[in-house]
């Protein structure tokens, strides 16, 4: 549209530019921003694309939709895609649009009404008008939401946040603006749910919510299509990124206060086929204060650990997938370790929790803040402790090996699925398997599992299917204290949170001699299980005869352990 304007000579190179940016600045659209500084007057600019387009110029001031009319456009596609329906024949709707440019919408239209959609074109004044006197307008339409919400019994509890004030004197928002508080109710909610994450995910009919609980996504009530945009924007601006910018990956935090705690989201947005996709990662502060005894360690397994931590150097290493717990981990082990007689550097990436009295480094490889170029750094800082978030590399690996061996006590993560895979991980990453076999102390692979409500748990004797895929006898259940969750109105589906399960791996003598001798993983596997490691599966099945947890959540889990 603006090529033709500047093409026809009604506007300048200059002027476009200038627009350009105020539309940048103010996160308006451009043809908005040309408007709005009155380079062309509107009905002027409706006229040239009346004739550019072949479309009809159409007034909506006093204009009256028939029944009929608006009954072939359902309420939210007039919301979401801005239009009005303005004639209906037996093939053929004619809505109004401000923008004869924007073809998605009548394609869109037509997808969906499976009908013929043409278009006609009005002020932008007036279609908004319009949409608001017919359908009512999105402040109305949060404010309904709300209410249907609240009705339903959900509390409603406005966010306190920093943005709004970041922004300056002369810039305050109002705390009570729908959007507002419909953004307040999504957080607040995922956060009384003992959600980790909250998905906003556009789809093409629909903008769907859910939160992550208990390591399971759960949908949730869903905010209309079309508030998508406007939520995703006061997201943007909460999270500081660049409300402008829809086309690349951004990634943000928030800090904000629910329910008198302090919380971080680490909010990540993506551009996707229907609009943008945010995910925002839930950081309860007040988590990073976990002991080890919290982490679900039996006494035996606690009491190897706390061995473990008592090395005065070599590298502890801990292993699992993504979102298995590692992070939590690391930090109640430096959480127990951190006395005012040591010195514990951390590199990570990102730097997720604060952790008092610990020296945090946040990697930034665009600057060249790697993790090995901020651990040969913190070598200079006469640590007694290290924790690296992760190595994923033969610099990276080599520097924490020599500092392990140097005289300090090395943490770090590997992507593994068990815990003996580290160690060829290591050798394979070209680490010589002499260091790899001096410095490595012991690896602990884990997992999480949901725990179970212990309101609502009741005995449950085991079934013939789970010991079948167990591949044991249901003579070996008979001593156990199996239970299953029935449900209630403090868990989710019988479950209440989450604990580890592990597979804690102390490098011995012999298996440093086949570390050295450089023999597959699996070999190492069977000698560590002779010396008495447990696997993860087994640790599973030790806390579900507990009655911490249930047999389904040990095989769901432990799905990689079966041939064990």
């Amino acid at each position: 549209m603006v090529d033709l304007l500047v093409g026809r000579g009604v506007l300048t190179a200059e002027q476009v530019e200038a627009a350009r940016g105020k539309a940048e600045a103010d996160g308006m659209a451009l043809m908005d921003a040309i408007l709005d500084a009155r380079l062309i007057d509107e009905s002027d600019l409706m006229m040239i694309l009346a004739a550019e387009y072949g479309m009809e110029c159409f007034d909506l001031t006093n204009f009256k939709i028939e029944p009929e009319v608006k009954a072939a456009l359902p309420d939210e596609l007039a919301r979401r895609y801005k239009v009005v329906p303005v004639m209906k024949t037996e093939s053929t709707l004619t809505v109004a649009i401000s923008d004869p440019t924007d073809l998605e919408t009548l394609d869109a239209l037509r997808h969906i009404l499976k009908t013929d959609v043409e278009g006609v074109i009005v002020p932008r004044k007036q279609l908004k008008d319009a949409i608001a006197r017919h359908y009512g307008t999105v402040e109305e339409s949060v404010d309904q939401f709300l209410q249907d919400i609240t009705e339903a019994g959900v509390a409603l509890q406005t966010l306190h946040d920093g943005a709004d004030a970041a922004m300056g004197e002369g810039h305050a928002v109002d705390d009570d603006a729908p959007i507002i508080r419909l953004v307040s109710l999504i957080i607040f909610e995922a956060y009384r749910s003992r959600a980790s994450d909250i998905h906003l995910e556009p789809l093409e009919k629909r903008f769907r919510a859910r939160y992550r609980i208990d390591g399971l996504l759960r949908e949730v009530e869903s905010p209309p299509k079309y508030l998508q945009n406007n939520i995703i924007s006061r997201l943007k601006i909460m999270a500081r990124m660049d409300i402008s910018e829809h086309r690349v990956p951004q990634d943000g935090r928030i800090q904000i206060t629910a329910m008198g705690k302090a919380l971080d989201l680490r909010v990540s947005c993506l551009p996707t086929t229907h609009g943008e996709s945010i995910v925002m990662r839930i950081l309860d502060k007040s988590s990073i204060t976990l002991g080890i005894p919290e982490l679900g360690f039996f006494a035996d397994d606690q009491e190897v650990i706390n061995n473990i931590l008592a090395f005065p150097d070599g590298i502890f290493l801990v292993t699992g997938p993504t979102g298995s717990g590692k992070t939590t981990s690391l930090y109640a082990f430096l959480n127990t370790l951190n006395q005012p007689t040591r010195k514990i550097i951390t590199a990570e990436d990102p730097v997720e929790y604060e952790l008092s009295g610990i020296n945090q480094c946040q990697v930034a490889n665009e600057i060249g803040m790697t993790f090995a170029n901020a651990l040969r750094a913190m070598l200079r800082q006469a640590p007694n402790i290290i924790m690296v978030g992760e190595i994923r590399d033969l610099e990276a690996g080599e520097i924490a090996i020599n500092a392990a061996l140097t005289g300090h006590l090395v943490f770090s993560t590997l992507h593994t699925n068990d815990a003996p895979s580290a160690v060829t991980r290591l050798v394979d990453m070209k680490i010589k398997p002499f260091l790899v076999a001096s410095a490595v102390r012991a690896i602990m692979a884990q997992r999480l599992v949901r725990r179970l409500c212990q309101k609502c748990s009741k005995p449950v004797p085991v079934t013939d299917a789970q010991a079948e895929s167990l591949h044991l006898s249901p003579d070996y259940f008979k001593s156990m204290g199996l239970k299953t969750g029935e449900g209630c109105s403090e868990c989710s589906k019988g479950y209440r949170g989450r604990m580890g399960i592990y597979e804690i791996f102390v490098l011995s003598e012999d298996i440093q001699r086949l570390v050295y001798e450089m023999v597959p993983s699996g070999v190492i596997r069977v000698q560590a299980r002779a010396n008495g490691m447990r696997t993860l599966r087994e640790d599973g099945l030790r806390k579900a005869g507990a009655g911490l947890t249930t047999l389904e959540e040990v095989i769901r889990v432990t799905a990689a352990d079966a041939q064990d």
